[in-house]
C-alpha cells in the first residue's frame, strides 16, 4: 500500500470531540464541548418551520444567500465598524471552523509561518499544518494569559504569513485588552502581516471588559480576516452557519477556496438564521447578562467545593487547576471525571504547546438546573482535597 499522507501525523483527532464521545459513553452531564442545551431564539425556530415548506432547498450562490449576506453586513458593520459590502466583502462558510480553514488557504503557502498564542484552541495547529505553513507559539501567561512584547517582536521577527487571534479566547476566557491589540497592529503593519480573528464569543464579554475587533484599528482593515459564526451567538452550534470577512481582494481568494472545499452553506438554515441577524441590541445586552449569570453561578460552585480557576473575562469557558487531585496527566484526569463523578470535561493539555498537566476546561452554556446537577456531583471531589 502506498504511504498515508505525513501531515497528519502532527495532530490526533479532537481531544474535545473524543471527550464527548466517552461523556455518551458513560452518561455524564456534558461540560467538554462547548455547546448548550437550550433552544435557540423562537423567533429563529419559528422561522426554520416555514422554510421547511416554504424554501429555500437547493443551493445558493456559492458564497452565501444575498439576503443572509445583507443582514449579516449590516448588523457587523454597526458592531465592528468598518465598512462591510455584503457582495465584496463577505463568505458565508459551514461554520466558523470552515472559516479558519478557508482563511489560512488563502493566504499562507507551504512553509509559511504562523503566529499562534498558547493556549489556543486545538483547530489552530491543525488548519496551520493542512495550509503546510509552520506554527510559531507565542506563550499567554497566567492568571491573566498576557502575552510578553519580546516575545511575540522575536516571533514577528521570523516574517510569518499571519498571526492567529482568538478574541474572547478558548480555552481561557481572556479578552484582548485594546493596548495589546494595538501592539499586535503596530508589529502586523511593520512587518506586514495578516492577522485571521477569531471571534465566535464577541458578543460574550463580561464587565468591565469589552470586545474591540482588531479590524476596526488604524491600517487594520485591509489585513484582518475576521473569521466567526452564528453558532455562540444564537445557540445554533448545529447549523454550522460562519463567515469569513475582510477585503475585497482577501474574499475574493476565500471564495475559490469555499467554492471547492464545501460549495455553500445550508440554504434553508440560512434562510432561517436572518431572523436572529435582524435582532435589535437589546438581545445581544441580555445574552450577556444570561451567561454572566450562569458564570456566576458555576464559579460560585466551584468556589464551594474549594477548586482554583481562572476567572473568564469573556465566551463560556473556565481553566481549573486540578493539581491537588495527584494525576500523573490531566487526560487521565478527564477520563477518571467523567466515569466516577459523571462530569465531562476537556484535559488542558490539548490547548497548550508548553507541558503542561494541571488544567481542565470546563463550560457554562447550559441550563441552570444542568449546572447545578453538574454542581452536585463535583462535589464528590471535596473526599480527594
Amino acid at each position: 500500500m502506498p504511504q498515508l499522507s505525513t501531515r497528519l501525523d502532527g495532530f490526533t483527532d479532537s481531544v474535545i470531540r473524543r471527550m464527548t464521545r466517552i461523556c455518551i459513553k458513560y452518561g455524564g452531564i456534558n461540560l467538554s464541548q462547548g455547546f448548550p442545551d437550550f433552544d435557540p431564539p423562537k423567533e429563529i425556530t419559528d422561522r426554520l418551520k416555514k422554510v421547511a415548506n416554504e424554501g429555500p432547498h437547493q443551493y445558493s450562490v456559492t458564497w452565501g444567500a444575498q439576503n443572509f449576506r445583507e443582514s449579516l453586513a449590516k448588523k457587523q458593520e454597526k458592531y465592528m465598524g468598518i465598512h462591510i459590502n455584503p457582495d465584496e466583502n463577505i463568505v458565508v462558510t459551514c461554520g466558523s471552523t470552515e472559516a479558519m480553514m478557508t482563511a489560512m488557504m488563502s493566504v499562507c503557502n507551504p512553509g509559511d509561518k504562523v503566529i499562534v498564542f498558547s493556549p489556543f484552541y486545538e483547530n489552530y495547529t491543525a488548519d496551520t499544518i493542512l495550509s503546510g505553513a509552520e506554527p510559531i507559539y507565542v506563550q499567554l501567561k497566567p492568571p491573566y494569559f498576557n502575552f510578553d512584547k519580546d516575545e511575540l517582536r522575536r516571533a514577528f521577527t521570523q516574517r510569518p504569513k499571519a498571526l492567529i487571534l482568538c478574541n474572547p479566547s478558548n480555552p481561557t476566557g481572556k479578552v484582548f485588552s485594546r493596548e495589546e491589540l494595538e501592539y499586535i497592529s503596530s508589529l502586523a503593519i511593520e512587518f506586514d502581516t495578516f492577522v485571521i480573528t477569531d471571534e465566535v464569543y464577541e458578543h460574550i464579554v463580561f464587565p468591565p471588559y469589552k470586545h474591540t475587533y482588531i479590524a476596526s484599528l488604524d491600517g487594520m482593515a485591509e489585513r484582518t480576516i475576521s473569521c466567526s459564526s452564528l453558532s455562540k451567538t444564537y445557540s445554533i452550534t448545529g447549523w454550522r452557519l460562519g463567515y469569513v470577512i475582510a477585503d475585497k481582494k482577501i474574499i475574493e481568494q476565500c471564495k475559490k477556496v469555499h467554492d471547492f472545499l464545501t460549495v455553500g452553506a445550508a440554504a434553508p438554515l440560512q434562510e432561517a438564521a436572518v431572523a436572529g441577524l435582524d435582532f435589535d441590541d437589546t438581545y445581544y445586552e441580555d445574552l450577556t447578562k444570561l451567561y454572566d449569570r450562569k458564570r456566576k453561578l458555576f464559579l460560585g460552585g466551584l468556589d464551594e467545593i474549594g477548586l482554583k480557576y481562572f476567572e473568564p473575562q469573556g465566551a463560556y469557558y473556565v481553566m481549573v487547576d486540578i493539581s491537588q487531585f495527584g494525576f500523573d496527566n490531566d487526560y487521565d484526569f478527564a477520563v477518571w471525571l467523567i466515569k466516577n463523578i459523571g462530569v465531562a470535561g476537556v484535559p488542558g493539555s490539548s490547548f497548550f504547546r508548553e507541558d503542561v498537566n494541571s488544567y481542565i476546561r470546563f463550560h457554562f452554556a447550559k441550563k441552570d438546573e444542568t449546572l447545578k446537577e453538574a454542581l452536585k456531583r463535583l462535589q464528590k471531589l471535596k473526599e480527594y482535597i
